[in-house]
Parts: C-alpha cells; sequence; structure tokens
C-alpha cells in the first residue's frame, strides 16, 4: 500500500502533536500538493482542517502585513501560492538536512513551542483603560505562532543577502529547538511576560 506524501518527499507516519490544546487544531493529513484552493473558506474553523503546511505557505504570502500595513512588500509575497509552496519546500529540505528528522515532526514541535498561551487586552474601566492578561484560544495559538516564524525569516532576509528559505529554515530550527535567536520563541516569551505582569 502506498502512503501518500506531501511535496512526493515526505510522509506523515509517527508524527504526532504532543500538545493537548492543539491537537484538534494543528492537522498533520498528508496532501500530495498542499493546495485546497480555499476549499473551506466560509466554514467555522475550516483553517483547522488545512494541513498545517499550507497554512505556513498561505502566512509566507503576506508576511510583509504588520498592523494591517503592508510594511514590507517584494516577490516573495505578492499572492503567488506556488511560489510560497517552493520557499517553503525548500526551507524544509534544509531543516531536514540540519537536524536530520523528518520535516513535519519539526514543524509541528516548532509551533507547540513557539505558540503563546496568554496575551494582553486592554479593557475600559469608568473611563480608564487596563491591561487584563487572558487566555488565548488555540487556533489563534496557531495562527500566532506561524505568523511570527514568517515575519521573522521575512525581516532577516528583506534587503539582505540570506534567501528566505534559509531564513524560514533557521526560524524552524530555532522554534524547534526553543532557542531566543527564534523570532516566535522571542516574541512568545515577551507576550507571556506581560501577561504575567498584567495579572
Amino acid at each position: 500500500m502506498n502512503t501518500i506524501k506531501f511535496f512526493n518527499r515526505w510522509g506523515t507516519e509517527g508524527v504526532t502533536v504532543e500538545d493537548p490544546g492543539l491537537s484538534r487544531y494543528l492537522t498533520v493529513s498528508p496532501r500530495i500538493a498542499p493546495k485546497t484552493g480555499a476549499r473551506y473558506a466560509g466554514n467555522r474553523f475550516h483553517k483547522s482542517y488545512t494541513f498545517i503546511v499550507e497554512r505556513l505557505a498561505a502566512k509566507i504570502m503576506g508576511s510583509g502585513h504588520k498592523g494591517k500595513k503592508h510594511v514590507m512588500s517584494s516577490g516573495h509575497n505578492g499572492g503567488k501560492k506556488t511560489r510560497a509552496l517552493h520557499v517553503v519546500e525548500k526551507a524544509l529540505l534544509k531543516a531536514e538536512q540540519r537536524l536530520k528528522q523528518n520535516p513535519l515532526i519539526v514543524l509541528t514541535k516548532a509551533i507547540e513551542n513557539a505558540a503563546p498561551r496568554e496575551e494582553v487586552i486592554a479593557i475600559e474601566y469608568g473611563g480608564a483603560r487596563y491591561p487584563k492578561a487572558v487566555d488565548i484560544a488555540p487556533q489563534r495559538r496557531i495562527d500566532l505562532a506561524l505568523r511570527f516564524m514568517t515575519q521573522g525569516a521575512y525581516t532577516k532576509s528583506f534587503n539582505k543577502k540570506i534567501k528566505i528559505e534559509d531564513a524560514l529554515a533557521e526560524e524552524l530550527i530555532g522554534a524547534y529547538q526553543v532557542s531566543a535567536k527564534s523570532n516566535a520563541v522571542a516574541k512568545k516569551r515577551d507576550l507571556e511576560r506581560q501577561a504575567a505582569s498584567s495579572k
């Protein structure tokens, strides 16, 4: 029996999500070509049923957005899904060569390590605004982890000599190893530190 391999390279055997909070929202069932064409769009929690590699590619396409502004723009995030998938495939290949691991294991572990658990919101009480720590919903945790990874990779590669796939591979490896060099891990720690001081 032939198993489906994504990018026709890697299988998903032995890939598990260890974080019980994320297991229902992080899909690792394989697709040969991770490109659904927004088949689930309009359905509630549709992102949760989308293969995680495709969600990473979708974030790459908008990695120049920060705070509703398109801060950085170039060929990598011009809305071409195929180009974004090529970047993700090369980054996963580099991560596999460095760590000698199935890159899907690296990606899922990196997301688990980089997904923040708490954040700070502002509540208005008697005309004054106060910071308040809140728990983050599981789907938003994954969204934030992917956003921090792609923005960190893009910041390192924009107008620099380093290629986007090298920067993304470094970001994934850093998050997998819980290294402070990873933008996603640094952002997570910053968010949780702010939340701890707002309790």
